[in-house]
């Protein structure tokens, strides 16, 4: 039994607030890696195209004997530089993640870049809007999109998305885009919550929390995500820290720590900037 708590998505969806990422897991490890997490308790596994491991997710959840109405899987469409997306090409690969995921439907379908030179990301949405109607993907939502690409999204296609993955971490808080989610009951989800192993877990501010915590600075950032609300991936092929990144519900952060996480803030920026990242 998970001890995850749920965060209820703007259908009416139950998302667990902690999950598994698969981000940078080697294909020939991935589905090692997931069965790790849902024996350690995960029930949220987050996957995409781009990553080349949906397969191995799939095997994982296959092997786990876990029943399927107990999982929460994600996976995104990679926005390829080399088309601008049409209805049926999303279709077909909506279609494509299914089967090499083995499954029937998703529980969470994202769009993995907003690409916004490249004026798709609305047919891209409307096409989510019939896969969410269908009951094929139970909810769907966007990835690294900026309030402007959300407004658009809402105004311009009537569908509002269930949740947006940004990069966010104690340097990263993204308050702006944290406001507008909560404006609109989009969820926000951090990838990256960790900073991608660029020294924040080395910063010894952290350090200070987690010592007095007894507990490891990924942990004291993980807890953080949890109580400011965000939904979070961690990943991580090893399965002892698979095990301590799920270990966050036993202790919360007080006023003086939430204070020392908001004196982190510095606007670093690990991954690409969404309004011009266009991938090739």
């Amino acid at each position: 039994m998970s001890s995850v708590p749920n965060v209820t998505l703007n259908n009416g969806v139950p998302m667990p607030q902690l999950g598994f990422g698969v981000w940078q897991v080697p294909a020939d490890q991935a589905a090692d890696a997931v069965g790790h997490a849902l024996a350690a308790g995960y029930r949220s596994i987050d996957t995409a195209t781009i990553y080349g491991n949906e397969e191995g997710v799939g095997q994982a959840v296959a092997e786990s004997g876990i029943p399927r109405e107990e999982l929460f899987i994600t996976t995104k469409l990679w926005n390829s530089a080399k088309e601008t997306w049409t209805r049926d090409a999303v279709l077909r690969e909506f279609d494509a993640s299914l089967a090499r995921l083995g499954l029937d439907h998703l529980d969470l379908y994202l769009i993995h870049w907003p690409r916004p030179m490249r004026e798709d990301y609305l047919t891209v949405l409307r096409a989510f809007g019939e896969l969410k109607a269908s009951g094929r993907a139970r909810a769907v939502g966007v990835s690294n999109f900026q309030p402007d690409h959300l407004r658009r999204v809402i105004e311009e296609t009537g569908v509002i998305p269930a949740v947006n993955q940004i990069e966010l971490h104690p340097y990263l808080p993204q308050g702006d885009v944290r406001s507008f989610h909560a404006e609109h009951e989009i969820a926000t989800e951090a990838w990256s919550p960790l900073g991608q192993g660029k020294g924040l877990l080395d910063d010894a501010r952290l350090a200070k929390i987690a010592e007095k915590h007894g507990r490891s600075p990924a942990q004291v950032v993980l807890r953080w995500h949890l109580q400011i609300g965000n939904v979070v991936i961690p990943k991580s092929v090893t399965p002892s820290r698979i095990k301590e990144n799920i270990d966050v519900f036993g202790f919360e952060l007080d006023a003086e720590d939430v204070a020392a996480f908001a004196a982190l803030e510095d606007g670093t920026r690990f991954g690409p900037v969404p309004d011009t990242f266009d991938w090739g």
